[in-house]
């Protein structure tokens, strides 16, 4: 029996370089080798053992760029064709899947988090979940899922040209969130504590207003705002306070998305949430559409990939970087592992 290596977070803090049998494919799936790998913020909270949906052991990586390997009689696909991954494997079955939001499926493995994922050399993968790359280099096929997660977001809050929109956290969930409300011709503020994160996604995201968290940010969300709050607020901190706070900063009217997701119990004032008639949306994942919109927009060159892909690595040494930029996060967007 052949093996293949894969990255294993054993429990929190545990990083271990693994030789695992090689998958065997059976006739519904697409054997791929992987060859572009991002890192996200689920990874990073897999590692310090802060993601809520996650049993340990577990191989991560679900923004993935393949190759295929080996298809079946009749696939779309051929050996050797560039694919980008959509890692969310939804049963088809169940009433989310049936009414066209696979991305919530009430059985969902998502890989990397539910079951094993991608940060390995090769895996057998379901047809369905497997993207056509339409000419897109491997490094951009492997930012359309944790893109897509902002477009669907966007999507979500039904975000268009005349909001005025905040977005709480200038990592990489929530510069793509910035992007697609850009891009939907809003007008965007981006908070974050880092100043330098903040001034480096408000240039890629292009025009957007920083404002730097702290002791006067909502002074200055009240001057910007005219005291009024902003149409659409979107949370993509995975931080307790930063999501209760966010309630307050929403008009009347207006629209909280929570984009990230917390182990904790998130409590808001009933009466504020009402006297505003504020509409609160939970955004998970995302759709075939929202990849989609994706790629069209990578297509268009309105993603700035060469600012977004900050650091790389390979398979061989992820196990020592990916705890370093954990801790250390200076300058750091979009971390790639490349395999070639």
């Amino acid at each position: 029996m052949s093996l293949m290596t894969s990255v294993a977070c054993m429990q929190p803090g545990q990083l271990e370089i693994r030789q695992v049998a090689r998958p065997v494919r059976d006739g519904a799936e697409v054997k791929v080798r992987i060859r572009r790998v991002g890192i996200c913020g689920t990874d990073y909270h897999i590692f310090e053992g802060r993601h809520p949906f996650l049993a340990y052991p577990r191989v991560m990586g679900h923004e993935l760029a393949a190759e295929v390997i080996e298809a079946g009689p009749g696939s779309a696909f051929a050996a050797g064709d560039h694919v980008i991954v959509n890692p969310y494997i939804a049963c088809g079955a169940c009433r989310a899947c049936t009414r066209g939001k696979p991305n919530c499926c009430t059985a969902i493995a998502v890989l990397g988090v539910h079951r094993d994922g991608g940060m390995c050399e090769e895996i057998c993968l379901p047809e369905r979940n497997l993207v056509p790359s339409e000419g897109l280099s491997l490094d951009a096929c492997a930012t359309v899922e944790f893109l897509a997660i902002g477009a669907h977001a966007v999507r979500r809050g039904a975000i268009g040209p005349a909001d005025r929109v905040l977005v709480t956290g200038a990592g990489p969930i929530g510069l793509g969130v910035a992007i697609f409300a850009r891009l939907a011709g809003a007008d965007v503020s981006i908070l974050d504590l880092d100043q330098g994160r903040l001034t480096e996604a408000c240039a890629i995201a292009g025009g957007c207003r920083p404002i730097l968290a702290g002791a006067g940010a909502d002074a200055e969300i009240n001057r910007i705002t005219a005291g009024d709050g902003f149409d659409a607020v979107f949370d993509a901190t995975g931080n307790l306070r930063s999501i209760e706070a966010g309630f307050a900063r929403v008009a009347h009217g207006g629209r909280y998305v929570l984009v990230s997701v917390v182990t904790e119990t998130v409590s808001f004032s009933d009466p504020e949430f009402h006297k505003r008639e504020m509409s609160l949306i939970g955004s998970r994942n995302a759709t075939s559409e929202d990849f989609r919109t994706v790629i069209a927009a990578l297509k268009a060159g309105h993603v700035p990939l060469e600012r977004i892909i900050t650091h790389r690595t390979d398979l061989d040494s992820v196990a020592a970087d990916l705890p370093r930029w954990a801790r250390h996060k200076d300058g750091l967007i979009k971390a790639m592992v490349t395999l070639d």
